[in-house]
């Protein structure tokens, strides 16, 4: 993804104000909100873009503040905050993606449990100059359409259920989400691009050896947890 450099700017992220909403006793579904939203932020000038949709999520009509670091860093969730700053300095200082999966807490209180999914934006010289890519809103379905429009896949997907039961495995085990939310990503992306549901379990299965191996230390978790598996069955 190519995109024009933007002008330079003054290193160093905003702090966090001490004010913060408020969250819930528990969060709440409201199936009227978006369920998806897009973004960019830009390292050099360190701006945000939201869709309107990333707008109404935050509890804001689209345009009626400008979104910032600061503004983002305040809505987190006390116990996600530092984790998020984190990564968006990561972000401007070695050019990485703005993933994550965190908390936030709209202007209403309520709050919401995110997945965001980003990749970089490349300048004419190849080297990373932003990141841009979704919010997805892990507290309730992405979208009933969606469950609408796989009417017409149902067959299909019957037929590729194993290559598609894996790429969810991928999903959950990536992401730390459950059966139901990877699937709901997958259709997600189906929609967002106009391809089979199949077609995109497939085409993750086949470029995923490219993916970095894990680390040793993750590596090393598993075997243990391999290893000892028998020991935690009830009986």
């Amino acid at each position: 993804m190519e995109s024009p450099v933007e002008p330079p700017a003054e290193p160093g992220l905003p702090e966090t104000p001490p004010s913060e909403p408020v969250a819930d006793t528990e969060p709440t579904n409201e199936s009227a909100g978006p369920r998806t939203g897009s973004f960019r932020f830009w390292f050099a000038t360190r701006r945000w873009e939201w869709s309107p949709e990333v707008y109404q999520m935050h509890g804001y009509t689209p345009g009626e503040i400008e979104p910032t670091t600061d503004l983002l860093l305040r809505h987190k969730h006390p116990g996600d905050r530092d984790q998020v700053a984190e990564i968006i300095a990561r972000s401007i200082t070695e050019g990485e993606p703005f993933s994550s999966r965190h908390r936030f807490i709209d202007t209403r209180g309520t709050e919401h449990q995110v997945m965001v999914v980003a990749d970089r934006i490349l300048g004419p010289d190849g080297r990373p100059v932003g990141t841009a890519g979704y919010y997805v809103d892990l507290s309730g379905t992405i979208a009933t359409a969606g469950r609408e429009a796989l009417n017409d896949q149902l067959p299909e997907l019957i037929e590729a259920r194993a290559a598609i039961e894996q790429a969810k495995g991928v999903l959950m085990r990536i992401y730390r989400i459950t059966d139901e939310q990877a699937f709901e990503l997958l259709v997600w992306r189906s929609q967002e691009t106009n391809t089979r549901v199949r077609e995109l379990a497939e085409q993750l299965l086949a470029e995923l050896p490219g993916v970095p191996a894990a680390a040793d230390t993750t590596v090393a978790a598993f075997d243990h947890l391999l290893l000892t598996l028998h020991e935690r069955i009830p009986h």
